[in-house]
């Protein structure tokens, strides 16, 4: 068990490394833009659009970061800003169905999923879901506390007063995504040394009958479940091609895991946001077994249809 520890906790660090070089540069970057003419220009002229999501214009820039690179810059983005708790959840809801869209959805592509299929459904589910939290939640008014810490922002004039600034805010965004970061390596690490993946899978298996797949797609959703798209892609590489998944079980596991992935992960590295996490994982689960249990019977009902009209007996 300490090796397995000690694997985990490099990996933390290694991850932490990687994720820190693309967090700290970005906050600097946002919070900098904040006090030039261009961000103020940028803002004003998405504003509209962004009002029919519930969101202020400057919420465009955590989505842009999360969605063409991950949810680490996305929180960068979040961390930099000053927005209301109903911002940052809707932030939140919307970057978890979609983020980091180039990377994950070749994942997708390689498994044999259609790009278009991926890229609608987690776009749409992101727009979706912030039309229909900004129409049914009606608190949420209060400014948000960001996450263990917060800095105290204070009227800042020239430029080593707002680079003392944005130090502060990225180093404090970093220091707080590796208290997440590291435990979560570890975890990770021992799931992997302990071979549990198996074990969650046959724990999947009735889960995945309900869905409308066989049982052998239960080992791509498990990693897709735990390891998430992009780390799990070379176990679900893996079990597509042993385990002869068919077409359209693996395009409705990916439906699923598309809209809810990396269920440990992509949850708990929101906690810096200072939001309640656990809503967050309900609708992601809710939202993903509905979508994919409503194509799987739109997808039934046309093999049946076809079949029926070839004259083929069942």
């Amino acid at each position: 068990m300490g090796a397995t520890i000690q694997r985990g906790f490099l990996a933390g660090l290694k991850t932490s490394w990687t994720l820190g070089k693309i967090i700290f540069p970005i906050t600097l970057i946002v919070v900098f833009l904040q006090y030039t003419p261009l961000l103020p220009w940028i803002i004003k002229l998405i504003s509209p659009l962004m009002g029919w999501l519930g969101l202020s214009g400057d919420a465009a820039i955590p989505i842009v970061l999360g969605i063409f690179l991950n949810l680490y810059a996305g929180i960068a983005g979040v961390l930099s800003l000053s927005l209301t708790v109903k911002e940052v959840f809707i932030i939140a809801v919307m970057l978890s169905f979609a983020h980091n869209l180039l990377i994950e959805s070749s994942v997708a592509v390689k498994v044999g999923v259609k790009p278009w299929i991926v890229l609608t459904v987690r776009l749409g589910l992101a727009i979706l879901s912030a039309v229909i939290i900004q129409l049914v939640w009606h608190g949420g008014g209060e400014m948000a506390q960001y996450g263990f810490a917060k800095v105290q922002e204070v009227n800042v004039h020239g430029f080593w007063e707002i680079l003392w600034l944005a130090l502060k805010k990225a180093t404090l965004g970093i220091g707080q995504l590796i208290m997440i970061v590291v435990p979560l390596m570890i975890g990770i690490q021992i799931l992997k040394d302990k071979m549990w993946l198996a074990v969650f899978s046959k724990w999947v298996s009735p889960f995945t009958r309900m869905l409308g797949m066989k049982e052998n797609t239960s080992t791509t959703l498990a990693a897709g479940l735990i390891f998430g798209l992009a780390y799990g892609a070379g176990v679900m590489f893996q079990a597509v091609k042993e385990d002869g998944v068919s077409r359209k079980d693996v395009t409705l596991a990916f439906i699923f895991l598309v809209a809810c992935h990396a269920v440990v992960e992509d949850t708990l590295i929101f906690l810096p946001l200072g939001i309640n996490v656990l809503p967050l994982l309900g609708i992601r689960l809710a939202t993903a077994t509905i979508l994919t249990l409503i194509v799987g019977w739109i997808w039934s009902r046309r093999q049946a249809k076809a079949i029926k009209g070839s004259g083929i007996s069942t």
